[in-house]
């Protein structure tokens, strides 16, 4: 999907030693790019691994041992034996605990969240686990901890099932109601399933909503959100709403403060109403749309995107019609800075 990937910035992405315009470069493309994505996971995981090691300090008789049986030619190095090795076998040892570190995490079984139910004035507390449902009447609500990356709180008459609860993967269903997630993890590690569409977290705030023939709505108040659906994908950013139905999975994301006659186009279809309010931070909509019409409309599309924010170089009239991932993708992070 992208043409250029980001490897060698990610330690220093992690670090928090790029520019700020650069870290939102490097931010809004892992956030899109699978490959790096991963790499930048593992990036933040071994991190937080040396963060947390202890440091080994060996007896002398493990290094006297050692010296004599690896000996070294004469004539030998004028500096002391105990100002190299114990750096060395320090190190050695991270290494090593964070291997095992890393295999005892990843063969982990499934844990149980602890949940706070309320009723009224009286605070109920519980742990569920995989496979077992939160629901709540009209008088309730409760409050979900995922594991070590947030919480998510549950509105009143919801019902709401945890799917899986393990490490790389915190997934829920919402069958009906509302829920209000805040995590903070690395992007994609946090999942919530509806019949027309799956949130994909991506470092994010938001709230969704679901009745119960299926249609919902998602709204972003921080981050991002993939919202994804038999390979449809909406990205919703913050300040921006998706809608969702099980006909057609998520719609076209719109900024909440966009036009209100944009936004009654976007329920009626009026292409040409929404053409014609569309501001400059309405390319969001405008972006997703060329994916969802005929070739005509397309090019009406393109061209009125053009007409509100320069068309950035590599970015091709033909190939943007043609739905060019690659290409469509760098107009996209483009864009994206007036989003």
């Amino acid at each position: 999907m992208f043409s250029r990937h980001i490897s060698r910035q990610l330690a220093a992405y992690a670090d928090g030693e790029l520019a700020t315009r650069e870290a939102q470069r490097v931010a809004r493309h892992a956030a899109q790019c699978d490959r790096c994505r991963t790499d930048l996971d593992e990036v933040r995981f071994g991190k937080s691994m040396l963060e947390h090691l202890p440091v080994a300090e060996p007896p002398d008789a493990v290094w006297d041992a050692i010296e004599a049986a690896f000996p070294r030619p004469q004539p030998r190095p004028r500096f002391s034996a105990s100002r190299w090795r114990r750096p060395a076998f320090a190190a050695f040892a991270i290494l090593c605990a964070a291997g095992a570190a890393y295999w005892m995490a990843a063969h982990r079984p499934g844990t149980r969240w602890e949940v706070v139910q309320i009723r009224g004035a009286v605070h109920g507390v519980a742990r569920i686990g995989a496979g077992e449902w939160v629901e709540t009447d009209a008088s309730s609500s409760a409050t979900v901890k995922v594991g070590e990356i947030g919480s998510v709180e549950v509105a009143p008459n919801t019902r709401l099932r945890v799917v899986t609860a393990r490490r790389g993967e915190h997934r829920l269903a919402l069958a009906r109601g509302e829920i209000r997630a805040k995590i903070y993890a690395p992007p994609r590690l946090f999942f919530v399933e509806t019949r027309s569409g799956t949130a994909v977290d991506l470092g994010c705030e938001y709230a969704l909503h679901a009745d119960e023939g299926g249609s919902g709505l998602l709204q972003v108040t921080r981050g991002w959100v993939s919202f994804q659906w038999k390979g449809v994908e909406s990205l919703v950013p913050a300040g921006a709403s998706c809608r969702t139905t099980p006909q057609a999975g998520p719609g076209v994301p719109y900024f909440d403060d966009a036009p209100e006659k944009l936004r009654q186009a976007l329920e009626n279809g009026s292409l040409d109403t929404v053409l014609a309010e569309a501001r400059v931070r309405d390319t969001l909509t405008l972006w997703h749309l060329l994916w969802r019409v005929g070739f005509a409309d397309r090019q009406r599309i393109y061209d009125r995107i053009a007409a509100l924010t320069p068309v950035p170089a590599g970015v091709s009239r033909e190939k943007a019609l043609k739905l060019d991932p690659a290409t469509l993708t760098l107009w996209k992070d483009e864009l994206a800075w007036t989003w």
